[in-house]
């Protein structure tokens, strides 16, 4: 049985919960944790085994796994505190971990494991293969609603007025490291791709507010030796929160059954 430690139960945190309660029997919650009282209590309240309320510093001690589901502003600072303790741990932040890539290697001498789900991108099996010869180029186009960028800090330093945008605009190019300090909240998929193939340096993003969109869009065109993948990923918006992808939840659960199974399919 794998002992999880939950940090963070919002949105993405109470979906995987919930898949942990009810769904994979190889693992049990033991412990949450989460500043805001009310929402670790409600989660805790909702599931059929409840797990105990602890510190941080509790939850790391007790758990096998570790989950962050909290935010990118503590992720990688817990990613240290786990690897620190030997234990293992899966972000959801990824974009967290963009100025933490020291830990990669810290996990590798302890033995301990960093999962970071795919999240609300596709493809990066293929991309992880053709990085065993030579990767040319990544390219993600993320287009989003307007409302969906709302509160970025980039959009507040460069003064964007969301609600004059009446035509697809493009807000904002650069790298993946660039894109994830300009918008920590909404493209942890950029984050997600770099590690899958070229880095953080070499990744460019282009994000775009379209007013006609629904729905988030990611248009991924990785050029290499292989020759050319081209992926379109359109998600639908996680039913309890509009700027949470339902796929980025799905993801996860799916990552943790991976862990769980004995059988890997896919590379």
């Amino acid at each position: 049985m794998i002992k999880v430690g939950l940090v963070g139960c919002g949105v993405i945190g109470t979906e995987i919960a919930k898949a942990i309660d009810e769904k994979i029997p190889e693992m049990q919650l033991v412990a949450i944790c989460d500043r805001n009282k009310f929402k670790q209590d409600r989660l805790k309240q909702s599931l059929n085994v409840k797990p105990e309320t602890m510190s941080l510093e509790n939850l790391i001690e007790e758990a096998d796994l570790i989950i962050e589901a909290a935010s990118p502003t503590i992720a990688g600072e817990l990613a240290r505190k786990v690897i620190g303790r030997g234990k293992d741990i899966m972000i959801m932040s990824v974009g967290g971990m963009v100025d933490y890539l020291d830990l990669f290697d810290e996990a590798r001498k302890k033995g301990c494991r960093i999962y970071l789900p795919s999240g609300a991108v596709i493809g990066l099996d293929g991309i992880k293969a053709a990085r065993e010869a030579r990767i040319d180029s990544v390219v993600l186009t993320t287009s989003k609603p307007p409302s969906g960028l709302q509160g970025a800090p980039y959009i507040l330093e460069k003064g964007i007025d969301l609600g004059k945008i009446k035509e697809r605009t493009v807000i904002f190019e650069g790298s993946c490291r660039e894109a994830v300090k300009a918008f920590p909240k909404n493209i942890n998929v950029a984050a997600t791709l770099s590690f899958a193939g070229i880095g953080v340096d070499k990744t460019r993003i282009r994000v775009i507010a379209d007013p006609s969109l629904k729905r988030n869009v990611h248009h991924i065109v990785v050029r290499g030796d292989f020759g050319k993948m081209e992926m379109l990923v359109e998600n639908v918006p996680s039913p309890f929160n509009p700027k949470t992808s339902y796929l980025a939840a799905l993801s996860a659960i799916a990552t943790l059954r991976g862990i769980a199974d004995t059988v890997r399919v896919g590379t």
